[in-house]
């Protein structure tokens, strides 16, 4: 199974990405293959630049990149209970690019971040978004605290919500 994942961040200290490489040892027996949305730098949608200047090729280079998976793992990283600019401004052209950006592709959300909701708003947002897009979502989680929650050597290590974790792979793998 060709697995690929992402964290909707361009920061480099950012904590989903910290968690998504956790999630993806889980994943060690399949072909895995991490993004960093930072390689993908676009300049602000708009109808005009589109117009001007079509389709970024580094749009067109993303979405072969999501048709060549089987499943996509991504951690959502949430900025004022939604998408991160970065991530909302790819999400925008790869919309203009391919309406069904996701078309049958299965898919695990996830999310952390530092206060107790753990990234909850940006998660209802694609559980609402995503699936118009073809997504099919197999699984979700958010990890709130993630500072008292994870250690990058040992993962989650809350047992309660490590358990909560657990049993959504296993009803992915």
């Amino acid at each position: 199974m060709k697995v690929l994942a992402f964290a909707a961040s361009n920061s480099t200290q950012s904590i989903n990405k910290k968690f998504l490489a956790h999630v993806l040892t889980k994943f060690d027996q399949h072909d895995t293959e991490l993004l960093d949305l930072n390689d993908y730098e676009l300049p602000l949608y708009s109808i005009d630049r589109e117009k001007i200047s079509g389709i970024p090729d580094a749009v067109v280079h993303f979405s072969n990149k999501l048709n060549e998976s089987d499943l996509i793992l991504v951690s959502l990283a949430e900025h004022n209970g939604s998408y991160t600019a970065v991530f909302k401004n790819l999400f925008d052209w790869l919309s203009r690019h391919k309406l069904k950006m996701f078309e049958s592709k299965k898919m695990l959300l996830l999310s952390t971040a530092p206060g107790p909701r753990g990234g909850r708003g940006v998660m209802d947002a694609a559980l609402s978004r995503f699936p118009i897009h073809g997504a099919e979502i197999l699984g979700h989680f958010c990890l709130p605290k993630f500072q008292e929650n994870f250690e990058s050597e040992n993962g989650i290590i809350n047992e309660e919500l490590n358990r909560e974790f657990n049993a959504v792979l296993k009803s992915i793998l």
